[in-house]
């Protein structure tokens, strides 16, 4: 059901009397206020989970190739869901780098927050949100390594600005602006001089899909949910959740 939502500014001087949050009793409440936001309201492509293929890489990238022939905007683009040694979650979007091996892959320098967890627990969870479709993927495994020449191959394609900001390792570190500039033209200048240098921080991971989930919005409610996890005799095991 779609929902006409009503302005809402966390600043009441910032909005019209009748429609402040808080104190005003005729403006929405910011819990009223999120309820009522649109929710839902795509179109989803027909999807028929007894024609799916055995292979569920198979079919994400069939959705992949369904996002971007719909003009989704950044299709590649995932979350990313890692955890530390203590059990404390951390979550943030990145891009898929490829799918092969039946395993998604995504970069990260080894200094980094990920890096650093994805060492220490080499567990991951992946979510894809394609809304203008109404589609959701959601990914659940173990984490393994590439060899180094498939990281520097992958790194040796990234914008030249990218490349150089990674050879300085510095990634989530507190931001010292005295220094930004003169430093990161030093670093933009080794990559011009020599291209082919490479970030030895570099890592490409592979999450191994050990269980994906297709989801697929319906305007009723009863939205389409298959999951695929790995079978003891090899394959995948396929099977239909409740909503």
């Amino acid at each position: 059901m779609t929902r006409t939502a009503r302005p809402w500014s966390p600043n009441p001087a910032d909005a019209p009397s009748p429609q402040r949050p808080g104190p005003d009793p005729q403006g929405p409440s910011l819990r009223d206020w999120l309820r009522d936001l649109p929710l839902l309201t795509a179109q989803p492509p027909p999807f028929d989970p007894a024609a799916a293929p055995a292979d569920p890489l198979e079919l994400l990238v069939s959705w992949l190739h369904q996002a971007v022939a719909a003009g989704v905007p950044e299709p590649h683009a995932l979350t990313l869901a890692t955890v530390d040694a203590a059990g404390r979650p951390d979550a943030r979007v990145l891009v898929l780098k490829d799918v092969a091996e039946s395993a998604l892959w995504v970069a990260s320098g080894a200094g980094s927050p990920k890096g650093r967890q994805l060492a220490s627990v080499p567990v991951a969870a992946l979510v894809f949100y394609w809304p203008q479709q109404g589609r959701q993927v959601r990914v659940r495994g173990r984490v393994r390594v590439a060899d180094e020449e498939r990281a520097a191959r992958d790194f040796l394609q990234q914008p030249a600005h990218g490349r150089a900001e990674s050879l300085l390792e510095r990634q989530s570190r507190p931001l010292d602006e005295a220094h930004l500039s003169d430093e990161f033209a030093d670093v933009d200048d080794l990559v011009a001089l020599e291209p082919s240098v490479v970030a030895a921080a570099w890592r490409l991971w592979a999450v191994d899909a050990s269980r994906v989930e297709f989801w697929q919005s319906s305007p009723d409610g009863q939205h389409l949910r298959l999951r695929y996890s790995h079978a003891e005799h090899g394959g995948y095991d396929r099977q239909l959740l409740r909503p």
